[in-house]
């Protein structure tokens, strides 16, 4: 094997910029000087083409039956066709099979339904595009499936959420592989953000609409995204919304995905993210206008959160048309 060897599986029905997203990501690495490089290889049964769900056509560059490892990350792409694919017992045997010589292994959006049918995702933590969360949850009870993050990593094995939430997948091996720097490059040179945290929401709360039958949950959402400095405990909301706390807490889980207070703390962390890279206001002021007690309370949840303080993540940004003012006061 020369450098590190990318294989993306897909099949018929599958979503075109999920493999995009991955394969452009991994080569614009090696532009800008990954070492080792990497050797993607996009695999389909037979080594056909498959049809993407625009109707156009991609062409395999080789047969997933015949490839062999070591392989250091196997991605397995998403698509409408991903319940066929997941039911193809030659298919998701051979998904199995390649996984045991991969060093890592990963799902873009739905792909996570082949993960799941080969029993990788059991007892673990894992996302799909949001739409598809509750048929994942429902059809395998044993994954534990969050439909809130872009990614979820869990040990070896890691899935990504909607469409160009691979893009940030990919960037987050580039980083892990290759540094920060390089993965800094590759989001510049692909003019897109610069590896949004995996926690972060796929749906923005900021920009979330619900439907007509569900205008109690979208009114305290509401109140949520207007009151962030203020007293958000369940049972604040749940007198607000005129309901119990426990079917709030249903009606919560059931329609956004997430309990109350989960909603709260990724709003709360949502707004001061904007705010970090969008102000020069001191991380101090930004805590209290967010709801949290102190500028080290805010730090401990952003970094559970993002995976770095937020003065790292205002930083990492200034070169992306982040503000950087007084970081800690």
């Amino acid at each position: 094997m020369v450098g590190r060897l990318i294989v993306v599986v897909g099949f018929d029905g599958i979503e075109l910029v999920d493999v995009a997203c991955v394969t452009t990501g991994f080569d614009y690495a090696n532009r800008m000087g990954a070492d080792p490089a990497y050797q993607v290889v996009f695999a389909t049964p037979l080594g056909r083409p498959v049809r993407c769900d625009s109707g156009l056509e991609l062409s395999g560059q080789g047969r997933i039956d015949a490839m062999g490892g070591p392989i250091d990350t196997l991605v397995v792409s998403g698509g409408q066709g991903h319940e066929a694919a997941a039911t193809n017992p030659r298919f998701v045997g051979q998904v199995l099979r390649l996984a045991g010589l991969s060093r890592r292994v990963a799902s873009v959006c739905t792909g996570a339904t082949v993960l799941a049918a080969t029993g990788l995702l059991d007892n673990r933590r894992a996302t799909t595009h949001w739409h598809e969360a509750g048929r994942l949850a429902a059809r395998y009870p044993q994954v534990h499936v969050d439909p809130a993050p872009i990614f979820v990593r869990d040990g070896a094995v890691a899935t990504s959420g909607g469409v160009t939430a691979a893009l940030d997948l990919t960037l987050s091996f580039i980083e892990e592989d290759h540094g920060a720097e390089i993965a800094r490059r590759v989001a510049v040179g692909m003019v897109t953000y610069l590896k949004r945290p995996g926690s972060q929401a796929q749906v923005s709360l900021f920009t979330t609409t619900l439907r007509s039958d569900q205008v109690l949950v979208q009114r305290v959402i509401d109140h949520v995204i207007s009151h962030l400095d203020g007293d958000l405990g369940v049972a604040r909301l749940a007198a607000f919304a005129g309901v119990s706390e426990r079917h709030l807490s249903r009606l919560f889980v059931e329609h956004v995905g997430r309990t109350p207070s989960r909603l709260v703390r990724d709003a709360r962390l949502e707004a001061a993210s904007q705010l970090l890279t969008g102000t020069r206001e001191p991380v101090a002021v930004i805590a209290r206008r967010c709801g949290f007690a102190s500028a080290e309370s805010l730090r401990q949840a952003f970094v559970a959160w993002a995976g770095v303080s937020p003065s790292q993540f205002r930083s990492s940004r200034a070169g992306l048309g982040g503000i950087v003012g007084d970081m800690d006061r």
